[in-house]
């Protein structure tokens, strides 16, 4: 049974409308367009394992009788909720869905800066929670480095734009 269907319905409610915009094989399968998506599967799964590490750093200190605060729980089952999220859009622009990759670059540069602003909020996260915070948000910026060159826009286009008048 295949799974196709079932992730094109997903893909229309997560794509609006341009759940059905294609790039090209061709641009799915040049060399650098590979290159950037498997360095993009790998910071996410960097910050998986940052944000696994979280949740064992809170499970531990409250194993130890430490209070840990409600935002640090949130903030935990966010940052692994999205990041499952991020892979989803990471596979499916991978396999050239256009909606897949704008989303994708949009959170990757948007969740730095919130990130970011939120661990600046004095005494809202522990210290190792700030930290945490930061090198999420520094590998995020890398994700979105990939996402906005040259040559991932390009490759990325809108259709229209090359389609004729």
């Amino acid at each position: 049974m295949s799974l196709e269907p079932l992730l094109l319905r997903l893909d229309r409610i997560a794509g609006g409308r341009q759940a059905g915009v294609e790039i090209s094989h061709a641009n799915r399968t040049h060399p650098r367009t590979r290159r950037a998506f498997t360095w993009i599967i790998w910071l996410l799964v960097v910050e998986l394992l940052i944000g696994v590490g979280a949740v064992v750093v809170a499970v531990v200190l409250a194993g130890e009788g430490e209070s840990v605060p409600l935002a640090v729980w949130m903030r935990t089952v966010v940052v692994l909720a999205m990041t499952a999220t991020l892979f989803y859009f990471a596979w499916r622009a991978a396999r050239g869905w256009r909606w897949a990759y704008l989303r994708l670059r949009l959170f990757a540069q948007i969740f730095p800066v919130i990130t970011l602003v939120m661990a600046a909020i004095p005494g809202l996260y522990p210290l190792w929670m700030v930290t945490e915070q930061i090198m999420f948000s520094l590998i995020m910026i890398g994700i979105a480095d990939f996402l906005t060159s040259d040559h991932m826009r390009a490759m990325f286009r809108d259709p229209k734009i090359d389609a004729p008048s």
